[in-house]
């Protein structure tokens, strides 16, 4: 488990790096073997990590890419990055870590979106693209790992908890009517994208948002639970169904 901030200016001003500072501290308990930041224009990113597949600097966050033109912040556990790693090999990119931080970065630059589908693990991470001036955030197709959003129109800010997104301040604290309704009726829960709090969404499972340096939102859902028989099921005859379930 690790933890991970950041901002997004919309108003030609650069990122607020004290803010993503106390909520990436605020993160602390996600992450307590060690935490970094990186700040370029109007996007800082903030990381707080907990050490498992590489216990080396090799993949200390964010992680930062010069030649590719990329920075991220990543939560989370890639299964298949052995698999994907040496795929990426295959397309003659290079690595200098053992884990699957740098797979994603990687994964990012050469397939995009589209690398999201390649994924077997659980995750939420933000990549800003250094010569797009887009930021590229994404959640697991079952949104094990969460990405909690303050939107206002001269910033984004995210963080991987709503306690920890409250530090970065100016979020109201007024509580969400429908979404207290959710949390009262459904034992706790509060269906994606509303939270407790109105103002501070959760991007859904599932899902993407590009977002660029002006404001302009475009977000997708890039998975669904496929229904119906599958293409081996769909001629069985009712005795087959019969054979098999019995």
């Amino acid at each position: 488990m690790c933890g991970l901030a950041g901002e997004l200016r919309f108003d030609h001003q650069p990122a607020d790096l004290a803010a993503v500072e106390r909520i990436t501290h605020e993160l602390a308990p996600r992450g307590p073997d060690a935490w970094g930041f990186h700040s370029q224009g109007p996007v800082a990113l903030g990381h707080r990590r907990l050490k498992i597949m590489d216990l080396s600097d090799g993949s200390a966050q964010p992680m930062i890419d010069g030649n590719l033109g990329l920075s991220m912040a990543f939560n989370g556990a890639i299964y298949n990055f052995p698999e994907l790693r040496a795929e990426l090999e295959n397309l003659g990119y290079q690595f200098h870590s053992g884990g699957d931080t740098e797979v994603l970065l990687k994964g990012y630059h050469a397939w995009g979106a589209d690398m999201l589908p390649k994924l077997n693990g659980m995750f939420a991470f933000a990549i800003w693209e250094r010569d797009s001036k887009q930021l590229f955030i994404a959640r697991d197709r079952l949104g094990v790992k969460p990405l909690y959003l303050s939107k206002t129109d001269k910033r984004l800010r995210f963080a991987s908890s709503l306690p920890a997104l409250l530090k970065g301040g100016d979020i109201s604290g007024m509580l969400d009517p429908v979404a207290l309704n959710h949390y009262l009726n459904f034992h706790a829960v509060v269906p994606a994208p509303r939270t407790l709090l109105a103002g501070v969404e959760k991007l859904p499972p599932a899902s993407w948002m590009r977002i660029d340096a002006s404001g302009k939102v475009e977000q997708k859902v890039w998975w669904t639970l496929p229904y119906g028989p599958h293409e081996d099921e769909k001629n069985l005859t009712l005795e087959d169904w019969r054979d098999r379930v019995l």
